[in-house]
């Protein structure tokens, strides 16, 4: 009997899923459920499988909630979980008003100059994430070239380094490809005749655009939004660098918990918390994308 050919290929992603997704996340999960402990790994309890059966009952015996109750009762994780969301927010929306222009304008140009633009956009990805990062803060920092291009003008300087406002600059910098692509490849693919027919119907272009053409791009805007979204609220690099110690975000607190405090439990809780967040608008898109269409 023949293998089922369908299934051999959905096996590969299925493996795919379960080494890097499953299986670390039940590990993060557990680490969650344990407790700190000065050893080597820091956390208890641990599998002790030369016991049998009674090993596993007392390791999950061990397993408690204990460190979720104490992100609750500590305002530290809030106020990281609550700013990560609103600079993650905030630069989602700045990225939709930037990117959306950039896409719509790249969509309309001739193929040609399409596939130049598109070029352009994704050229930063050539250079090393970090060393752009590091770009801003020659920028950003009181000496620096946005201060001395204020000066030239007759400007007073600002200081921008170690502020959120420096993080959003770096969030929204970082992560305009990823709205751009989504939107231009919905754009881009719209048939014009749709907005021709709007106009021959008595729209005006404004009302062309909000009746048919961003409608019509809403799944771009989604894909989008969510491209950025989610990696803006875990993101670590970018506020260490731009935003400073003033600056809290969940990926500098995780960060902190596993290698400064060494406390793997809450890191991993704080961890899985974001993952449960993060999940949401997911689920909304993946079980409503008629919504998306209309």
């Amino acid at each position: 009997m023949k293998p089922d050919r369908s299934r051999l290929a959905a096996l590969a992603p299925a493996l795919w899923l379960a080494v890097f997704f499953a299986f670390p996340f039940l590990l993060v999960a557990k680490l969650s459920l344990s407790d700190m402990a000065l050893a080597m790994p820091p956390y208890a309890p641990t599998l002790d499988w030369s016991r049998g059966l009674s090993g596993v009952r007392a390791f999950l015996a061990g397993l408690d909630l204990e460190t979720y109750a104490r992100l609750k009762d500590d305002r530290l994780y809030l106020d990281a979980y609550l700013s990560s969301l609103w600079l993650a927010g905030l630069g989602t929306a700045i990225l939709l008003l930037v990117g959306y222009p950039i896409a719509y304008g790249i969509a309309r140009c001739p193929p040609a100059a399409q596939r130049l633009l598109v070029m352009a956009v994704i050229l930063p990805f050539w250079t090393s994430f970090l060393i752009r990062v590091y770009a801003w803060i020659a920028i950003l920092k009181p000496a620096g070239l946005l201060n001395a291009a204020l000066g030239a003008l007759g400007l007073p300087a600002v200081n921008l380094l170690n502020t959120e406002t420096a993080v959003v600059l770096g969030l929204v910098y970082a992560y305009l490809p990823f709205m751009v692509l989504p939107l231009y490849a919905v754009l881009e693919r719209q048939d014009p005749h749709l907005v021709e027919a709007a106009r021959n119907l008595g729209a005006t272009p404004a009302q062309a655009f909000w009746r048919v053409t961003f409608p019509i791009s809403l799944p771009g805007v989604a894909a989008g939004a969510l491209l950025c979204f989610i990696p803006m609220a875990g993101e670590f690099v970018i506020p260490d660098l731009l935003g400073g110690s003033e600056t809290l975000m969940l990926g500098r607190v995780i960060w902190t918990e596993f290698f400064a405090n060494r406390d793997w439990p809450a890191a991993s809780a704080v961890a899985i918390v974001l993952l449960a967040t993060l999940l949401v608008p997911i689920l909304i898109f993946e079980r409503q994308p008629g919504k998306f269409l209309r």
